[in-house]
């Protein structure tokens, strides 16, 4: 179950890190995702051990850690996607595409992580691409990026007791790197949103999976009044925010659930970003480095 301290592991190979089950516990002997049924790829530095964390809490919230957490219920948040775009239309990842493949299709394609391969274009990489095929030609397709977040510090002595079923494991020692929020997620999401608002074949704009968490802090810097729309739209961004559900019994997955779904302009986001509404002034500046040189 959950732990209570203010920095734990929360889900290890999928499930409670105090989980003995022998289901659980195959997940840790074979270093296996259960979301998206192959090995893990969340290795140390040393590229020598699979840590296999999926989630961690911090300041009082489970945050998801890993992207591919979020592939949980075989990819059910990119289904969520195409159903929304592209309504009732049959969904395939790229390997039964391939074995159905003829000019008669009309169904939705999923090009991204472990079907196909990713899209990458001038130095960026689309996670993922939903394409509508019809009669043998591309007739539509949407773009979908999926983030968590990453650590900062370590869990090691943590994990470490988690592997070898101690009977208490320590709180974690771990951070989470919220400046990669405005450094790194932000400016992506508005290059890449621009890219597809450029195509002539996408209609509904980028559709953005996040956990709830983490767009929280995109909140403190564009704030939580950006005004929103109701539709998707060649311009628009739609957020799909998702939380874990709640503590299971040992030997299960907890779900994940849909929190939010938000929709605005790309333009004000980019706006909002540049000069948004919680920048600091410009005399806390200035009232910073007189601190600093303690000069008043």
């Amino acid at each position: 179950m959950g732990q209570k301290n203010p920095r734990s592991l929360i889900e290890v190979f999928g499930h409670a890190p105090n989980d003995i089950t022998s289901k659980a516990r195959k997940f840790w002997g074979l270093n296996a995702c259960p979301f998206i049924g192959r090995a893990c790829s969340k290795f140390d530095h040393t590229n020598t051990i699979c840590y296999g964390t999926c989630s961690v809490s911090n300041a009082g919230q489970d945050v998801i850690i890993c992207p591919n957490r979020l592939y949980a219920n075989n990819y059910e948040t990119i289904r969520h996607v195409s159903e929304d775009v592209f309504g009732k239309l049959p969904f395939m990842l790229f390997d039964e595409y391939l074995k159905k493949a003829s000019n008669s299709l009309n169904c939705v394609v999923a090009l991204g992580q472990n079907s196909g391969r990713e899209v990458k274009l001038s130095k960026m990489s689309m996670d993922w691409v939903l394409a509508h095929i019809k009669n043998g030609k591309l007739i539509e397709y949407v773009g979908i990026e999926v983030q968590s977040i990453d650590i900062t510090g370590n869990y090691r002595d943590a994990w470490y007791a988690a592997r070898d079923k101690k009977p208490i494991i320590p709180p974690s020692a771990h951070g989470l790197n919220w400046a990669n929020v405005h450094k790194r997620l932000m400016p992506q999401i508005i290059r890449k949103s621009l890219v597809y608002s450029k195509s002539a074949l996408v209609k509904n704009g980028l559709f953005f999976i996040v956990p709830e968490p983490v767009y929280q802090r995109f909140e403190e810097i564009i704030g939580s009044d950006i005004p929103t729309v109701d539709v998707p739209g060649k311009d628009i961004i739609t957020v799909l925010t998702y939380d874990l559900g709640d503590p299971v019994p040992p030997g299960q997955v907890r779900r994940l659930v849909r929190n939010r779904v938000v929709r605005f302009k790309l333009a004000e986001f980019s706006a909002r970003f540049i000069s948004g509404p919680n920048l600091p002034a410009g005399n806390e500046l200035d009232n910073k480095i007189r601190q600093i040189l303690d000069i008043k």
